[in-house]
């Protein structure tokens, strides 16, 4: 298991490097299975794996899906989101992408209009700099770069909890497929369904179990480990769930770069005793 991180990004959406240079940083951290897990793009692969070529390195391929669950009793939406792994088929994710590419060019746009009234100013054309003018990259990441290069916040996190978060002014969620609907459509391009940090929504317990439990219901493969940080009873439910549900483990660091730099390449939780990693079934 050493080695392996399945969960990275590029500045293809929301990291710093190019997907060649996170193929040499992750040879220089001895990772031997790597994979690139853009949001919502798959356009990072083939570089990834031209910059590979040659070397000790795999690269598989992923992408992470912005989707959307709900629980029957409160008919609340939540945010969730899927990484895909090792398709063999991609040409039905493929086309779900391109939709999702075009809710994110809407959002990024309807983001900067209801900033403009509370900052005085219209950033977006400054933000389309960051992805060189390719709307369907903006992430909420490059929306806070931008906000603090401009002195309006000091921090990039300062612009999620005064803006862009949920629950702030300038918020707009990302309307995204059902989780139901996009495990059938990783399953439909041959590929398998990860739920990503399960931890990390601001979810009550229940609900992270309840987001567990309908994920395995509805098909789902494996569920990303905690990163190590977490505290231990943490970890200890989401093995417990794992374990209940028949689930396979997958691990990430979700690497993005100067954008997070206390995340570290290669930094993964330790599979425990009798859990299965999902990269043992890959495709080779």
């Amino acid at each position: 298991m050493h080695g392996v991180d399945l969960h990275t990004h590029s500045n293809i959406s929301d990291g710093t490097l190019s997907p060649g240079e996170l193929v040499s940083a992750a040879i220089q951290q001895g990772i031997h299975t790597l994979a690139l897990t853009d949001h919502d793009t798959m356009d990072g692969l083939a570089l990834a794996e031209q910059a590979a070529q040659g070397q000790d390195l795999k690269i598989i391929s992923g992408v992470e899906i912005s989707s959307q669950w709900s629980r029957p009793a409160t008919k609340k939406s939540y945010s969730v989101h899927v990484v895909a792994l090792n398709m063999q088929n991609p040409a039905p994710l493929q086309a779900l992408l391109e939709q999702q590419k075009q809710i994110r060019a809407e959002r990024a746009k309807q983001i900067c209009d209801l900033l403009t009234p509370l900052i005085g100013q219209d950033i977006y054309n400054d933000v389309l700099l960051k992805v060189e003018g390719v709307a369907d990259r903006i992430t909420r990441t490059h929306i806070a770069k931008t906000l603090q290069e401009k002195g309006i916040v000091t921090r990039v996190q300062q612009a999620f909890d005064k803006y862009i978060k949920e629950g702030k002014k300038a918020y707009v969620k990302f309307d995204g497929l059902s989780l139901e609907d996009t495990i059938r459509v990783i399953h439909d391009s041959q590929g398998f369904a990860v739920l990503a940090h399960p931890t990390r929504y601001d979810l009550s317990a229940t609900n992270i179990r309840y987001l567990i439990e309908i994920f395995a219901k509805y098909g789902g493969d494996a569920v990303e480990l905690p990163p190590n940080i977490d505290p231990a009873s943490t970890r200890q439910m989401v093995d417990r769930m794992i374990a209940e549900h028949g689930l396979k483990v997958s691990v990430g660091s979700d690497f993005h770069g100067e954008n997070m730099p206390w995340i570290k390449l290669g930094n993964i939780p330790r599979v425990k005793d009798g859990q299965i990693g999902i990269w043992e079934s890959f495709v080779e």
